[in-house]
């Protein structure tokens, strides 16, 4: 079966990969092993550029060395969205009972656009009739509409890979089908330490 697969980057990480050793993610060796009957025709990556925060300047260089990694694949595409960061003022919690209200600044960060660029290139993909299945790396409810789209209006598969512990319940109802992501596939799927693009040598981060 033609598939596509929409994966939306920060959902991945923050639900399946962040503080394990599997963030070297060969995201097409994990399809590849958790869809073995489908035809990986093309893989669309949503992310956004980070910026460094204090106490680890060096984010950014490691989200670049991985999106190198990823540009090695085939028919791997990577759209970007973005981040707005503020700082903002924000209730302490945790003072003493009666204590007057004290705020303190923070850095707050939001990543804008993934959700929207995956539910439109999902839905552009559907009526165009590039696929006969898609498959969304992502476990956010708000994608529900496009995916009932594309299921109930245009008769196409909608299969979830989940990479959060719990999977939402209303995405789930409109799937096709929902296979979790565990430790055991991510495991099995890193990218070797050492590959190379046209720029070079890509080497796994030390700290990963």
């Amino acid at each position: 079966m033609k598939t596509y697969v929409y994966v939306d980057g920060f959902n991945l990480y923050y639900g399946a990969v962040k503080g394990t050793p599997f963030r070297w993610l060969d995201i097409r060796k994990l399809c590849q092993l958790l869809l073995p009957r489908h035809q990986i025709a093309r893989i669309k990556y949503f992310t956004a550029r980070v910026s460094a925060r204090p106490g680890d300047p060096d984010t950014p260089t490691r989200q670049q060395t991985l999106l190198r990694a990823l540009g090695t694949l085939s028919n791997f595409e990577i759209i970007y969205g973005h981040f707005l960061t503020n700082e903002v003022s924000m209730l302490q919690a945790g003072l003493p009972a009666g204590a007057p209200p004290k705020y303190v600044k923070v850095i707050k960060t939001e990543e804008k656009g993934s959700d929207v660029n995956l539910a439109t290139h999902l839905l552009s993909d559907g009526f165009r009739k590039e696929y006969e299945a898609a498959v969304l790396i992502t476990n956010d409810s708000d994608l529900l509409e496009p995916v009932r789209i594309v299921r109930n209006e245009l008769g196409l598969v909608v299969g979830i890979l989940n990479p959060h512990k719990r999977a939402s319940r209303v995405l789930a109802r409109e799937a096709s089908f929902v296979k979790q992501i565990r430790s055991a596939a991510l495991r099995a799927s890193q990218f070797p330490a050492r590959l190379k693009d046209a720029h070079g040598v890509i080497t796994k981060p030390a700290t990963w």
